[in-house]
């Protein structure tokens, strides 16, 4: 990958030099849970220059400890008479607005700055914070001094003053800390603000050297890859790993985030030691680049991407084409004549939806391959009215294919029969105070629920052979053409453009897609809920479409309005043969 000779303004940050910093210091009465703050000095520096300083004692309305008198030399009678933190805050904030506030112990400092806020109702400034005690455990070495203390640091730089445990001496103090360490980091590579704060906390020289990656990046959406390359072999050619793929709207700022701090996940730090490079890949649209992350993802299966490393790694409720159909939880749709209901992320919630059929249908549970002309003795479910026992000749091949179908309509077509068929039985567990039994009945049907809601916009989207929608993305509009459930193509229509035009271009350009077998959709299920998470957001425009993007009317109902069927009782018919 090929850098530029020299970066821009935008990748070298904001200088130091060009900065006002507000040194702080707080004084307080040291109590755990009621300390209070008893005096504020602060220094505002630029460019190396003292430009004012800030200092008062402040009523805490409450008695300073002995220990604490004669530590700071603060007494309860030298702040009797002082302002209290409501008259003082205001010119506080005034004198720190616009600068980097620095503090020993930053998050001590600020932490009471915070509550001070909150307390009397102020807005907390999002200043930038350095610590300089943060930064002397990063820069200086433990034969260099002892520990990190202001006083140790205060005779190791040689400071003007000597920090007393007043507020204004101790900020003084910390200005010429501040203004040591900053020197000797200057060898280092270290101009600027975000430089700074990157070294306080502690981020690899190795993993920042690293941020040149990210300066010849367009400023665009798209997806980008980490990748490492071992150089060839005498036997053999060099091998290219994908490590991780990612997407983003702005692809420069998001990869130059993966050499800063404010990346703080593990296997992130080692992979951006583990990589060789970045490559990017442009998109026209946001959702061109999540299609493209998930497919990446799919083909390269990278080690450092944890979500969707499996995409096709799914879950399906069939009901089988036996004599006596019954409920298989199976791993793949197949063209079999069998209907599936899905797909699940965890075996355990399509074990739930089996688990909530069965409590309201009186379905066979046994995997034994059952002959209408050949009954078998019926198991335990028959006698507790759990199974209408095909096995035994109770019900015919006729009466028991009316159950089917209703099992299969309350999967498909109508939730409510599942919810009516158990409401009884939830009303009865309710009012007998057995809440730990009610709850799982309601977590079966409420997985039932989200699991339709999922069925249904997969489904629907496989079922259309073609869908051209657009939606208007500042001047212009993204368009998007989807068949059978897949990104097909993308385009985007320019201010100055047609965006009916555009949309042809983009039809005659797409993908030819082919359906799967029903009820999957022609692409990962993923890549089709994106999809769909796009279709269904505001302003969204069906430009053309070929076949019916629906869902039945009573096939997916919300948490509440399960438990409203299945407690407050509702008209929807009872299925045949409930027990």
């Amino acid at each position: 990958m090929t850098t530029p000779a020299q970066a821009s303004f935008d990748d070298l940050g904001t200088p130091l030099s060009d900065l006002t910093y507000c040194v702080v210091d707080l004084e307080t009465t040291g109590g755990a849970e009621t300390d209070r703050i008893t005096e504020i000095g602060a220094v505002k520096v630029r460019g190396g220059e003292v430009v004012g300083e800030f200092q008062t004692l402040v009523n805490p309305r409450t008695h300073i400890p002995p220990l604490i008198a004669v530590l700071t030399g603060i007494t309860s009678s030298m702040v009797a008479a002082a302002p209290t933190l409501r008259e003082v805050l205001p010119a506080f904030l005034a004198f720190a607005h616009g600068t980097v506030v620095v503090a020993h112990n930053a998050p001590f400092d600020t932490g009471f700055l915070r509550r001070a806020c909150e307390g009397l109702g102020y807005p907390y400034p999002r200043w930038p914070v350095l610590d300089t005690a943060a930064l002397a455990r990063v820069i200086l070495l433990r034969d260099e001094v002892p520990n990190c203390k202001l006083g140790t640091l205060a005779r190791h730089f040689r400071t003007t003053v000597t920090p007393n445990h007043r507020a204004l001496t101790d900020a003084q103090a910390t200005v010429d800390v501040l203004h040591g360490l900053m020197e000797r980091v200057g060898n280092l590579g270290v101009h600027t603000l975000e430089d700074l704060q990157e070294f306080s906390r502690q981020v690899s020289p190795q993993r920042r050297s690293r941020r040149t990656w990210a300066a010849g990046l367009p400023e665009t959406a798209g997806v980008y890859l980490f990748v490492a390359e071992q150089p060839a072999t005498a036997d053999g050619e060099a091998q290219r790993h994908v490590l991780y793929v990612g997407k983003s709207k702005n692809l420069r700022a998001r990869v130059r985030t993966y050499f800063t701090a404010s990346e703080k996940r593990r296997r992130m730090d080692e992979m951006v030691r583990v990589a060789t490079g970045v490559e990017t890949i442009v998109c026209d649209t946001q959702l061109q680049a999540d299609v493209l992350e998930l497919r990446l993802i799919a083909a390269h299966a990278p080690r450092y991407n944890r979500r969707s490393k499996f995409p096709d790694r799914q879950t399906w409720v069939k009901i089988t084409t036996d004599v006596f159909p019954r409920l298989s939880i199976v791993g793949a749709v197949k063209e079999d004549g069998a209907t599936y209901f899905g797909p699940f992320a965890r075996r355990q919630a399509a074990e739930d939806v089996v688990l909530a059929v069965y409590d309201g249908f009186p379905l066979r549970q046994c995997t034994t391959r059952l002959s209408p002309t050949r009954p078998t003795n019926a198991c335990a479910l028959a006698a507790m009215g759990r199974c209408c026992a095909p096995c035994d000749g109770s019900v015919g091949r006729e009466e028991y294919a009316v159950l089917v179908e209703q099992v299969r309509a309350a999967l498909c077509t109508d939730a409510r029969p599942a919810v009516s068929a158990v409401s009884a039985r939830l009303t009865r567990l309710v009012g007998e105070h057995r809440y730990e039994e009610a709850e799982t009945i309601r977590r079966r049907l409420d997985t039932l629920g989200r699991t339709a809601r999922r069925f249904h916009r997969v489904s629907s989207l496989a079922a259309c052979p073609e869908i051209v929608a657009a939606r208007r993305e500042g001047a212009g509009w993204d368009i998007h053409v989807i068949r059978h459930g897949r990104l097909a193509s993308s385009g985007v229509a320019g201010a100055y453009d047609v965006p009916q035009a555009v949309a042809r271009s983009t039809v005659a350009t797409a993908e030819t897609v082919r359906p799967a077998p029903a009820p999957l959709p022609a692409a990962g299920i993923e890549e089709t809920e994106r999809i769909a998470d796009w279709l269904e957001q505001p302003g969204v425009r069906i430009m053309h479409i070929e076949g019916e993007w629906a869902w039945p009317l009573h096939a997916v109902l919300d948490h509440e309005t399960l438990v409203q069927h299945a407690l407050g009782g509702q008209a929807a018919p009872q299925p045949a043969l409930a027990g």
